[in-house]
């Protein structure tokens, strides 16, 4: 294998992992909050969740799932990755930034990691190994 050939495979290998593995252990998060939601439906108790900018529990709530649930699906496959990515690097950065601002490290650590990893998703994109390549590339 060509040595720029064997780069980019290491390249797309890192850009792969990086969405994969991110993703992966983001999935818990929504899905415990998709629990949650599901757990308001048949109670009494009014749904209790960050209200952001205003917006009501509820729909912030639907915001995050989208954020920790829907995308990071998308960014396993690879599909709108760069957007994908923002959305959730927005959510943990309200979530490191704001909800958790006057928390110490350790309480918002893993807010701010998954932040740095989405952040750097939006700026590099996917990879070829993603949906979003195999669709460029049938388009040219």
């Amino acid at each position: 294998m060509h040595h720029n050939q064997l780069h980019k495979n290491m390249h797309d290998a890192g850009l792969l992992m990086l969405r994969i593995g991110f993703a992966f252990f983001m999935i818990p998060h929504g899905m415990a909050k998709l629990d949650r939601y599901m757990a308001s439906l048949s109670s009494q108790e009014p749904l209790k969740f960050f209200n952001f900018l205003g917006l009501g529990p509820e729909i912030s709530l639907w915001l995050t799932l989208v954020a920790e649930l829907l995308a990071p699906v998308l960014l396993i496959v690879g599909f709108k990755t760069r957007w994908s990515a923002a959305v959730a690097a927005f959510c943990m950065a309200v979530a490191g930034f704001w909800i958790h601002r006057a928390d110490p490290l350790g309480e918002k650590e893993h807010a701010l990691l998954y932040f740095v990893a989405f952040t750097v998703m939006a700026l590099t994109g996917p990879g070829r190994w993603s949906l979003d390549a195999i669709w460029r590339k049938q388009r040219d």
